[in-house]
């Protein structure tokens, strides 16, 4: 399978660039065949000194993994690289304590690094990130999707098209690049950003911490061929606005945003039926991933789930690695004690 998008330089590019309100210092691990081809690479960080070293990843990643540099380069990575990348990641500012998420728990590369890490002296454990939704493509594509959802959400969505009918003139743009997938549609990529951004100022969701982040990843996403940017417009007024990444047979879905007050015309849900239709029977993906989050709504949406973890590494050889492991295992002591006393 290809390597997720949220696994590709483009995508760390982006973050780098404008993901982060003070620029970290970034690195870049390389992990080699037997022969000294470069199978692929990890991307890492230090966010400031004296911090630990990191993947480069924040609250805009969904998903950390290593970059591949030939095709299936990750798989083809032998152990001993793995073993090495533990001193090497040691050697690196901050190596004394590592902090990696999110990260997929049934990849093949995470066993071997943890493995690597270990061999290397560092203390290694797991932890919870976040619930990760999503939904296999049936046999069928859409309407075979679409007849498995709950009643309550089809009649939603059914009633949210009625309701907007009766508002108005309506339309749904998928845009991709320089224009909308809609035949009906002459939508740029520049007017749907914009009116993604109009949207999103008037939801109910904060400002972004990074302004230039999401104009930055859907120029790269259409650059890329990934982005679907889907965006509701009623008497040419947009109401509702999505981003979705298509990469690899998968469908992503990255952010959304309605306009306050046209809850109940079902907006948001209107679009994001017209996106999976697309994404489905006209992309072909394979899934379709809502990506982070445990939102009870998810679940109607989508029949699976599974969780994202992250994995944290403590050098026993380093006074640096000791202090972390305790405050660590001291903050983790307090929560679940804390969490007992609430449920008390």
């Amino acid at each position: 399978m290809p390597a997720d998008l949220f696994e590709s330089d483009a995508w760390f590019g982006n973050l780098l660039a404008h993901g982060f309100e003070q620029p970290p210092q970034a690195f870049k691990l390389v992990l080699f065949s037997a022969n000294g081809q470069a199978l692929a690479h990890l991307h890492l960080m230090q966010s400031k000194p004296g911090a630990p070293l990191a993947s480069l990843s924040n609250y805009y990643s969904c998903l950390y993994g290593p970059v591949p540099v030939v095709s299936g380069g990750v798989e083809q990575v032998p152990p001993e690289q793995w073993h090495a990348a533990g001193p090497a990641m040691r050697a690196l500012p901050g190596g004394a304590q590592l902090r990696l998420q999110p990260l997929d728990s049934a990849s093949a590369w995470l066993p071997a690094l943890e493995s690597g890490l270990r061999q290397a002296g560092y203390w290694t454990q797991r932890y919870f990130c976040f619930g990760n939704w999503y939904q296999p493509v049936p046999p069928g594509g859409f309407a075979a999707y679409w007849a498995e959802r709950p009643s309550a959400l089809r009649h939603s969505v059914e009633r949210g098209r009625r309701r907007l009918a009766q508002a108005g003139r309506w339309r749904v743009d998928i845009v991709t690049g320089g224009a909308a997938q809609s035949p009906l549609s002459q939508t740029s990529l520049q007017e749907a950003m914009a009116a993604y951004e109009t949207v999103y100022s008037q939801s109910w969701k904060g400002a972004e911490r990074c302004p230039a982040f999401m104009p930055g990843l859907m120029h790269t996403a259409a650059s890329q061929g990934w982005l679907r940017l889907g965006v509701l417009w009623l008497n040419d007024q947009p109401v509702a606005a999505q981003v979705w990444l298509v990469h690899g047979g998968k469908a992503n879905i990255y952010k959304l945003a309605y306009v306050k007050g046209h809850e109940k015309l079902s907006a948001g849900s209107v679009l994001t039926a017209a996106l999976m239709q697309h994404t489905m029977d006209v992309d072909r993906v394979q899934e379709v991933d809502y990506l982070s989050g445990d939102d009870a709504y998810k679940a109607d949406w989508m029949a699976l789930r599974r969780e994202r973890v992250g994995v944290v590494g403590f050098d026993q050889r380093a006074l640096a690695g000791w202090f972390g492991a305790l405050r660590h295992t001291a903050g983790r002591w307090v929560r679940r004690a804390t969490g007992a006393l609430v449920r008390h």
